[in-house]
């Protein structure tokens, strides 16, 4: 009977283990399938794609890119270098500067902590349109209308970010550390940037993914900011290249364009996220 029973519960265990083997690669079919669609309309031309959907690619591919960086209306390579300036500089400042705030919170009793946490909480949530003409007002007054900067130094007050590290400086960061690093001689500045820093890595990494695609994507501010062509960043692009007369829309084009646009986010996650698998699977130091 024993027997009986481990074999239909090794029966029912590997149904299980099959089930979710299916449900897992229909999801991943799902998630991948507009990629698919994306690559395969990137190499066809504008008439066939206007015909309807077909699963083998075209021959247009080349020609489609060739259009598109010659297209003197669309600085698709200048757009680019732009978008990745803009979203490192916001991933890098985003990061940090959280990440100070958080240790500063976190590590520091002083008076006024709590309130300075719940009022940064508070700045969270604030929806960012609700801002935009005293942002508008601002930048105008200290000469950062139409620049870059105008887009990547507001990342520095990021409260969604802080709130992020916060929590995981309380399961991750001891005081002991830190401690041990004063009594060392070592002053504030290095300790945070030679010891709470690299603890910091896992989490760092996934918001520093998170900041880059959130600034590689926003289409919101560079409108509102940007009118010069040559700070102009991929989503404005893309947008314009939508919006071009009939006669001269091409969809191969459009296609192009977001194929190319989403390159440079791909190679983010895949660096970043060795860091996330290295940071997820080393133990922590708890006190």
């Amino acid at each position: 009977m024993e027997n009986v029973g481990y074999k239909s519960q090794s029966a029912s265990l590997t149904l299980r283990r099959s089930l979710c083997y299916v449900v897992l690669v229909l999801l991943a079919f799902i998630s991948l399938f507009p990629f698919f669609i994306l690559i395969i309309n990137a190499t066809r031309s504008h008439p066939q794609i206007q015909n309807g959907f077909s699963a083998l690619p075209g021959v247009h591919f080349f020609k489609n890119l060739g259009n598109l960086i010659s297209n003197k209306n669309i600085p698709i390579v200048r757009a680019l270098l732009n978008s990745v300036y803009v979203s490192l500089m916001a991933a890098i400042l985003t990061t940090y500067f959280s990440s100070m705030t958080a240790y500063g919170v976190y590590m520091y009793r002083f008076k006024g902590r709590g309130f300075a946490f719940k009022f940064i909480l508070a700045v969270m949530m604030v929806p960012a349109q609700v801002s935009t003409l005293g942002f508008i007002r601002l930048i105008t007054k200290i000469g950062l209308i139409d620049t870059l900067p105008a887009l990547y130094i507001p990342s520095i007050a990021a409260p969604i970010v802080f709130f992020y590290l916060y929590q995981a400086m309380e399961s991750t960061l001891p005081y002991s550390i830190v401690e041990a690093a004063r009594v060392d001689g070592c002053n504030e500045f290095r300790t945070f940037n030679t010891i709470v820093l690299p603890m910091m890595k896992p989490s760092i990494a996934v918001q520093a993914i998170f900041a880059f695609v959130s600034s590689w994507n926003n289409y919101f501010t560079p409108a509102l900011v940007i009118s010069k062509k040559e700070n102009k960043t991929i989503p404005i692009l893309i947008a314009q290249l939508r919006s071009a007369d009939y006669s001269k829309f091409d969809l191969g084009q459009v296609y192009m364009q977001i194929c190319i646009a989403i390159i440079p986010l791909l190679i983010v996650y895949l660096i970043f996220s060795r860091s996330i698998i290295a940071g997820a699977t080393a133990g922590g130091v708890k006190e």
